[in-house]
């Protein structure tokens, strides 16, 4: 880049020394003031007028290479203002934008407000916005209906990020859902739903799940249409108990579930019934995940 400009200085030095001919006789030619001495593109042709066609042919490339080098500048500074004016709509455009590292990023999916969220950018592809963590039991998620609605613990570790949000995300665009589970000994399976939404509060955050695909079973299309219950909210069809109550958790129960991944933290096997974080189709009822993940992005990736 300095040799570019280097070279530049040197031809206005050349252009304001001898380089004119005309029938014979050498000419002065002098910039004038108006005419400048800075190294500008729309002035190259003028820097030489004469038959030294090398020195030309110099020219020509130095101005091709900073078209190009503005050309450059110009995507560096619309990526910088991609990143800096307002919010991105989700995990898989700031994935796009070039921010790669998994962490905490503020998304606002329908202009109404941004919040933060945790982006997955490294699981099959990256650009996933994760909305519920298992890890270690530190996080008690045997709570009521507006810790659920609003979200509760630390997106750093475990958490829950709120029936509200995650309303807002997948009502913007289409979804799809991935959950991401693991053992005790460290054995991993996942499930994919190629859409995945919830509905408003009036509906009871009402689910709305699309096929399934993965290696760990399907526990989740049997929930499909079910309202979300809490322990102080009773959404289910199971008759006069809670599923919640019974089972210690929060969920799209229906009469009553087969999975349960909010449920009570037992980490691996349990001798009660189907209240720890169960995955039925892959670890049965008696059987709590170490970790388990829910994520979502835009279904057209």
């Amino acid at each position: 880049m300095l040799g570019l400009f280097a070279l530049c200085a040197v031809l206005v030095s050349v252009n304001s020394q001898d380089v004119g001919i005309n029938s014979g006789r050498t000419q002065k030619q002098t910039l004038r003031p108006s005419q400048g001495k800075s190294c500008n593109i729309n002035n190259y042709n003028s820097f030489y007028a004469g038959p030294n066609k090398k020195v030309e042919n110099l020219l020509v490339d130095v101005k091709r290479q900073l078209e190009d080098l503005q050309k450059q500048v110009a995507l560096l500074r619309n990526d910088n203002k991609t990143n800096l004016d307002g919010n991105p709509r989700s995990c898989v455009e700031i994935f796009k934008s070039g921010q790669k590292i998994s962490g905490v990023y503020s998304v606002d999916p329908d202009g109404a407000g941004a919040f933060e969220v945790y982006c997955d950018q490294t699981t099959a592809g990256g650009g996933w916005t994760v909305f519920q963590k298992r890890q270690d039991g530190s996080v008690d998620f045997y709570r009521d209906w507006a810790d659920y609605k609003n979200g509760f613990g630390n997106l750093n570790g475990e958490f829950w990020l709120g029936l509200g949000k995650v309303n807002r995300i997948t009502n913007s665009e289409r979804y799809r859902l991935r959950v991401d589970m693991e053992d005790t000994e460290g054995k991993t399976a996942y499930a994919e739903y190629d859409m995945f939404s919830v509905t408003s509060e009036k509906t009871k955050y009402q689910l709305s799940i699309g096929t399934y695909s993965g290696d760990a079973g399907d526990s989740l299309s049997g929930h499909r249409d079910a309202a979300f219950s809490t322990r102080d909210q009773d959404n289910d069809n199971n008759g006069g108990s809670s599923c919640a109550v019974s089972y210690k958790g929060a969920w799209w129960y229906t009469d009553c579930h087969s999975s349960n991944l909010n449920g009570f933290y037992h980490h691996g096997k349990h001798s009660s019934y189907a209240d720890g974080v169960n995955w039925q189709a892959w670890k049965g009822y008696k059987y709590s995940l170490k970790r388990a993940e829910m994520k979502i992005r835009p279904s057209s990736l």
